[in-house]
């Protein structure tokens, strides 16, 4: 078998120096268990078999350029009523019948890509009730409250329900090592709870694969594969796309790494949390074991439903530190607006900065000045920290911002000395000028690392070249990490960019406030101001334009009208009475406002946008002039409408699956779903309370995919 990618080997002639690139999803092969035809379409004949289809279906050959009603039973009419379906990105699943099995086989249909129609079949072992345990394990899904319990939760449920001798849960950590979350094991086995296993374990290939097949399983991992026949699909004339195939053949590199576990049969289930692959449930045992359709079903629509509150938890904890640092803002604001010093509000809570973060010290510089709280280095190590900071930001776009690393010593050997207190830096830009940074520091976090075997010895070489074999060692390894701190998480780093803007957005209005006092200091300020990322723009007293910075000019776009005074803007907006009576009070009754208008387009067509005035006063009683600050609302209300869009969709969803399974089964199966779409609703609440909108319809759509994968797979266990 040949690959259409030169530099890939076929599957089945890697080594360990080529398995990451092995093209495993063009197996050739599948286990021994089921047996596996591809049809042509429409005239479903078959033109490719597994060379076991004779034995399994009781023909006396392979059944090759016969139509699919040729194998007798209901199979040939019960696969036509499902042919209208897309069947690309997720196998459908139904119970029937041919001659060999009266009794009825399990059946799985999907269009690989290349063409044609693939069927798997394979026995239909033993049919235990499963909606009770599964009404139960979703309920106790739906109310964990922290990830820790609903991982233990998880692998409890799933050993109940499969029945292997281990389950665990792993998380990958941003460097894709696995890590034993959470662990249920029969006595006597040794535990594997908090073992790392390094990135290199499992291929990327395979971590693709994972992501497109969620459940993946392994009867015996001693099987002989089953070729074939022919070799080559007849319609894409190359191998056969095996992605999304459940009877695939297993690498042979990756059953010998299992039998060097001694492990003889597994069962795997991806969890997808937004749309990454955040971890794996794995069972193993050992001895060879055949888990039923039915059964792989359920735990597939529970590995769905715990992606799904994983996706709820880490949205509720970074909703958490938004609000926190919306509290900073606000002590800023009032600080600035009655004393002029938002430095004194930003650090007489030090907490209120560190706990977003899960920092243990911070450092501001701005204007050649150090503002530290916390456990932090000397104040000359903050300034080289500074000029680390400034080579980066020199060699990286704006947007790439924060910086963040967690081995600061090994990024700046220079700075290895202060990695007790300092190893770990996450820094935001709080202006477009070098030298002014807001930093988090996090201390080197020494600790002993146990991986599942040396990580360093991955593979054991004997006398030839036949002897390369995954490491047959897997008795705990410990490893002593140092110049390390904890890594930084997401929620961390959005908890950064959300202080990051709004000291930013402060020391932007106090520049401007500058701007207006201090003519001397006018060159320097303007280019701070005209730089920014925020659109602003600043009057007199009399409303005459001083500036309009170069963001705010490219969101307002080109204009005929003549830009003087604050009574040249109305005119640019959807609605200019509303500007102009808010502007009119600004300028009379000098006071602030927030509000929402849209800027109007050439084409015809509209931005939102948010505008918030404010007065600047010299004292109580004299108006320097005002200042306004544009923000552009259109990610904003993208998320408004992904957020009705979810609802209704999830509604929709609900509706639609409610309707099939209330004609097909009973309150059992109404319950699951409700627990699904229950699940699913608040997942989306949490990830909507989020106060950053980018990503917010990204989530959305990978929530609302959650579901209807879960519809399917209730529609799979009720066929």
């Amino acid at each position: 078998m040949t690959s259409k990618f030169p530099s890939a080997p076929a599957f089945g002639t890697a080594d360990l120096s080529n398995c990451e690139r092995e093209q495993i999803h063009y197996a050739g092969a599948i286990q021994p268990h089921g047996a596996l035809l591809l049809l042509s379409e429409p005239d479903l004949t078959i033109v490719q078999t597994s060379a076991n289809a004779p034995a399994f279906l009781g023909l006396p050959a392979p059944p090759l350029g016969q139509p699919i009603s040729a194998l007798g039973g209901s199979l040939a009419a019960d696969l036509s009523a499902r042919l209208t379906e897309s069947l690309t990105s997720q196998p459908q699943a139904f119970r029937t019948q041919c001659a060999q099995h009266p009794d009825g086989v399990q059946a799985l249909i999907h269009r690989p890509t290349g063409g044609g129609l693939l069927i798997e079949l394979e026995p239909l072992g033993d049919d235990p009730p499963v909606a009770a345990a599964l009404e139960t394990a979703l309920q106790s899904i739906l109310v964990s409250a922290a990830l820790a319990n609903l991982a233990d939760e998880a692998a409890r449920f799933i050993k109940t329900l499969t029945g292997y001798d281990r389950v665990m849960v792993y998380q990958f950590d941003q460097e894709g090592h696995g890590q034993v979350f959470a662990e249920q094991c029969e006595h006597g086995l040794e535990p594997y709870l908090g073992n790392r296993y390094p990135a290199t374990d499992i291929p990327q290939i395979a971590r693709r694969l994972y992501e497109r097949h969620r459940v993946r399983m392994i009867v015996d991992v001693n099987f002989q594969p089953i070729t074939l026949i022919p070799p080559l699909s007849p319609i894409s004339h190359g191998p056969l796309d095996m992605s999304l195939c459940t009877l695939r053949a297993s690498s042979p590199i990756h059953n010998q790494y299992l039998q060097n576990m001694g492990v003889r049969a597994t069962l795997v289930m991806s969890l997808m949390v937004e749309g990454r692959l955040w971890g794996l449930i794995a069972c193993h045992h050992y001895a060879p074991y055949f888990v039923p359709f039915k059964i792989r079903a359920a735990c597939e629509l529970l590995a769905e439903a715990i992606a799904t509150r994983i996706a709820a938890l880490q949205s509720f904890a970074a909703a958490q530190a938004e609000l926190s640092a919306r509290r900073v803002e606000q002590r800023m604001v009032e600080s600035l607006a009655r004393e002029g010093r938002w430095k004194n509000a930003l650090f007489d809570n030090p907490n209120a900065l560190l706990h977003p973060t899960r920092a243990t010290g911070i450092a501001l510089l701005l204007d050649g000045e150090v503002t530290a709280a916390g456990d932090v280095p000397a104040t000359q190590d903050i300034r080289a920290i500074a000029a680390w900071l400034d080579a980066e930001c020199a060699a990286t776009p704006p947007e790439s911002a924060p910086i963040v690393t967690d081995r600061l010593g090994a990024v700046r050997s220079a700075l290895a000395p202060i990695a007790a207190i300092a190893s770990g830096v996450l820094a935001m830009p709080i202006t477009a000028s070098p030298g002014a940074y807001l930093i988090w520091l996090r201390p080197e976090e020494v600790r002993t690392v146990t991986w599942g075997g040396d990580p360093t010895k991955p593979v054991i070489i004997g006398d030839h070249p036949a002897d390369l074999s995954p490491r047959r060692s897997f008795a705990q390894w410990h490893q002593v990490m140092r110049g390390q701190s904890e890594p930084w998480t997401e929620a961390d780093i959005a908890a950064a960019k959300l202080i990051g803007s709004m000291v930013s957005d402060v020391v932007l209005q106090s520049r401007s406030v500058r701007l207006l006092i201090a003519q001397d200091q006018l060159d320097r300020l303007r280019q701070d101001v005209a730089a920014s990322a925020q659109p602003v723009i600043i009057t007199d007293i009399a409303g005459d334009i001083l500036l309009i910075n170069q963001a705010c000019a490219g969101l307002i776009g080109e204009t005929n009208q003549p830009l003087h005074g604050l009574a040249d803007l109305p005119g640019l907006f959807a609605e200019p009475k509303l500007l102009a009576e808010r502007l009119n009070a600004l300028q009379k009754l000098h006071l602030s406002w927030r509000s929402e208008n849209a800027l109007r387009r050439a084409n015809g067509g509209s931005t939102p946008v948010q505008i918030r005035a404010d007065p600047i006063f010299a004292a109580a009683d004299r108006i320097l002039g005002y200042v306004l600050m544009l923000t552009d609302l259109t990610d904003q209300k993208a998320a408004n409408a992904a957020r009705r869009h979810f609802q209704d969709g999830v509604i929709e969803q609900n509706r639609e699956a409610g309707d099939l399974i209330t004609t097909t089964s009973g309150l059992a199966y109404q319950n699951l779903l409700r627990a699904v779409v229950e699940n699913a609703q608040l997942a989306g609440l949490e990830i909507t309370d989020r106060i950053d909108p980018a990503r917010m319809p990204e989530k959305l759509r990978a929530v609302r995919e959650s579901v209807r994968r879960a519809a399917i797979l209730l529609k799979n266990l009720l066929g």
